[in-house]
């Protein structure tokens, strides 16, 4: 919870667009973190925000789609 608000944050002040998926599953799985939540970006900016998480030191936590 606490990196998909720091991403956002990277990714506000970088006017890079996103959408967080599943943020509101917590009330399904009753708030136990089953489901995690995911944070998409769109195609032609997925570099400048790669390159921005590799920055901010947290490029590790990055999955691709």
């Amino acid at each position: 919870m606490v990196l998909i608000s720091f991403v956002e944050t990277l990714l506000t002040e970088a006017r890079i667009k996103y959408v967080v998926l599943d943020q509101n599953m917590s009330v399904l799985d009753g708030s136990i973190g089953v489901l995690p939540r995911r944070l998409l970006v769109d195609e032609e900016q997925e570099t400048a925000a790669r390159q921005l998480f590799d920055e901010a030191d947290i490029g590790h936590e990055l999955r691709s789609a």
